[in-house]
């Protein structure tokens, strides 16, 4: 009896290599995902590890919206930004936290972040940057005018914190029940499960690189954790349609029928990713190169790092999850360990057990009914292969 998860010799004269790529675009398989479940957790583990020390040891870099401060800006006129800098410190005696240009063209201002500063030094950092770069207002003029000055209060990242929170509990919750009613129950463990690590790897690439969070990133942050549970929805679908009737015969494990199923929609899980990717990619062209940085920056970046985490996580992750939770029920253990002796030979053949040959099956095709072959392929090898399926 052959092994599901393993792959099929390579055809007489084709190449080894171009064989498994056929099969992987072709859904047939050829990559044992389930077997390398050790391998799988072990990259998970340190992942996780680095994430919660980098938390911990570095923490965020909140956005001024979080931390609250002072921010001031003015009109860009190709200024040096540690230029800027320095005449801040100068005139306030304060560090800023952030001097950066935002937009391109006419439309550049330069922005300058720091601690809640009193109206003295604000007035004083306001006079300091106009004798040193006298910006201009809308008449073309120099003015002080052009250099404006804001008092950002930080109740506004806290409340759009507290309602992502909030947000993010009902998703998990709706999301939990829609795969245990549409799917299965030990679906929606393993796609929580899968979704805690997509949330706290990203939490620590965030703090890892010093990413900036702003109310921008945490918004994009739910749309992260949205594409995820879709693409793991998707591959656990298959797994149930893999599955069904899977205990009324000795020919496939559990692990086996899942791993069949990543095999069949790993093609559709890379095409998803990659064609989410591109328009995002587009919008951290437009957002870095053109517009500067700001939100648009902070949303398309969260949104590159989600993708790439959810993809991988709902490939090489949630069904290993999926098939290690499953593994657990009496149902399941007694089906593997009789595929087990129905392959050593320990038990005798059932009529469910027997594989169908192509000939058999063309015996029972209703009349009027077409062959169709597995896409890629001619319908005589498809046959030969057992590949063939019957539609109306």
């Amino acid at each position: 009896m052959t092994n599901p998860t393993t792959t099929d010799a390579p055809r007489e004269g084709a190449d080894e290599k171009d064989s498994l790529l056929d099969r992987i675009t072709t859904g047939e398989g050829g990559i044992d995902f389930i077997g390398r479940t050790k391998l799988w957790y072990g990259i998970t583990a340190a992942l996780l590890l680095i994430s919660v020390v980098a938390v911990l040891v570095r923490g965020f870099d909140l956005n001024i919206d979080f931390e609250g401060g002072t921010k001031l800006s003015m009109p860009d006129d190709d200024y040096v930004v540690e230029e800027v800098s320095e005449e801040f410190e100068q005139a306030t005696g304060e560090e800023p936290e952030l001097v950066q240009v935002v937009g391109s063209g006419d439309s550049a201002t330069v922005e300058i972040h720091s601690e809640r500063l009193t109206e003295e030094q604000a007035n004083d950092a306001r006079e300091a940057l106009y004798e040193r770069f006298q910006p201009t207002g809308p008449n073309g003029e120099p003015t002080p005018d052009a250099i404006g000055v804001s008092a950002v209060s930080e109740s506004w990242g806290s409340t759009i914190t507290t309602r992502m929170l909030i947000s993010m509990v009902v998703f998990l919750g709706l999301a939990f029940l829609y795969i245990a009613l549409r799917l299965r129950r030990e679906m929606a463990i393993a796609a929580m499960a899968a979704l805690l690590v997509d949330a706290v790897v990203i939490a620590g690439l965030y703090a890892l690189f010093g990413f900036q969070v702003s109310p921008a990133a945490v918004i994009g942050f739910l749309t992260v954790l949205s594409f995820s549970i879709y693409d793991t929805v998707i591959v656990f679908d298959k797994v149930r349609e893999n599955t069904d009737g899977l205990f009324s015969s000795r020919r496939q494990t559990y692990a086996e029928a899942a791993n069949a199923a990543v095999n069949q929609t790993f093609m559709r899980s890379i095409s998803t990713s990659v064609i989410s990717a591109l328009p995002i990619i587009a919008l951290l062209v437009v957002a870095v190169w053109l517009l500067g940085v700001g939100d648009l920056k902070d949303l398309a970046l969260i949104q590159f790092i989600g993708v790439i985490e959810g993809v991988m996580s709902s490939i090489f992750l949630a069904t290993p999850i999926l098939v290690s939770v499953a593994s657990r029920s009496k149902r399941v253990r007694e089906h593997n360990e009789e595929v087990r002796r129905f392959r050593a030979g320990e038990v005798p053949d059932a009529p469910e057990d027997r594989e169908v040959t192509p000939e058999e099956g063309a015996e029972a095709v209703p009349q009027g009914s077409r062959r169709v072959s597995t896409p890629g392929r001619p319908a005589d090898e498809a046959g030969e292969r057992g590949s063939t399926t019957w539609r109306p």
